[in-house]
């Protein structure tokens, strides 16, 4: 990754910036919606491209994080994969990138992070939680207090206990925040983190799944976690997610967030959209579409 990859959004008092750690990844949809092949994304082609997928009919993805600085915080919004790790996906193992670097060359060091907000407790969410040093796992964000909504601990504590993938990474990536006494346990269905920032429950892709939502000076945004992979569930938002621990649910709870943010007063921060990343959703004859250029609100 480079550091021109690195982009930052203003809301109000409030500074986010994006820090991509595996960019425009392509793969086929069929990965996320079962039985879907490219002609999915035929009816939706004209705001889908070049964007968010590639010529030949695969989706574009993206792994990255965000720090989000406001008039007294200075948070981590998920920590993407991390270094040095071995884990489930082949192609995740033994990464060695520069997200670090571009975390200090945004102006952002490590030492200075007071909170780190877990959207959810995903290998893919949570690897830059700790780092590698002589051999240990030790917190990368020493002076800050870590966030885990508790009914999303249980869940993926459960899928360790019981050899489940999905919790393979706890050893590396929560554990040692634990041990730190790092942590702190929220509740569904919010907690108010500062002012500006609020973790909103959305359950579904996990059990205790929150997005992030950002408001200052009457601007909103909101980081959305797993609860979306890809712009086209905008266009069918009722479709079952093959990555949804509960699909039924992942659903109901997409539905509900397209229905409510679609008035195009609330910029949208895909964790993994590709970039530009950012867009607002509208009305689009009977569902929706994401737009990378902001509409007149509602």
């Amino acid at each position: 990754m480079a550091l021109k990859d690195v982009k930052s959004w203003q809301v109000g008092d409030v500074r986010i910036t994006r820090i991509v750690e595996v960019a425009s990844y392509p793969a086929d949809i069929g990965m996320l919606l079962k039985d879907a092949g490219p002609e999915i994304f035929a009816p939706h082609k004209d705001w889908l491209s070049p964007h968010f997928i590639t010529d030949d009919g695969q989706m574009l993805m993206q792994w990255q994080a965000f720090a989000v600085q406001t008039p007294t915080r200075t948070m981590m919004i998920d920590t993407c994969i991390g270094n040095d790790r071995k884990l489930y996906f082949d192609v995740f193992n033994d990464m060695q990138t520069s997200f670090l670097e571009d975390l200090k060359a945004s102006g952002i060091d490590p030492d200075d992070v007071d909170t780190v907000c877990c959207t959810h407790l995903h290998y893919d969410h949570v690897g830059w939680n700790t780092k590698l040093v002589d051999g240990k796992w030790v917190p990368t964000f020493p002076n800050a207090r870590y966030l885990f909504d508790e009914t999303e601990y249980q869940e993926i504590r459960h899928l360790q206990e019981i050899g489940d993938w999905h919790g393979g990474h706890l050893p590396d990536a929560i554990d040692p925040v634990m041990d730190a006494g790092l942590h702190q346990f929220i509740s569904a269905p919010g907690y108010q983190v500062c002012d500006e920032v609020r973790m909103e429950h959305t359950p579904g892709h996990t059990a205790g799944h929150c997005a992030i939502y950002i408001e200052s000076q009457g601007e909103r945004a909101v980081i959305t976690g797993d609860l979306l992979h890809h712009p086209v569930q905008f266009a069918m938002p009722q479709r079952h997610g093959s990555f949804d621990h509960d699909p039924v649910k992942g659903a109901e709870t997409r539905q509900a967030f397209v229905a409510q943010n679609a008035d195009g007063a609330i910029m949208v921060i895909g964790s993994h959209f590709s970039d530009p990343t950012a867009g607002w959703i509208i009305p689009d004859g009977d569902a929706w579409r994401f737009v990378t250029e902001r509409p007149n609100a509602a």
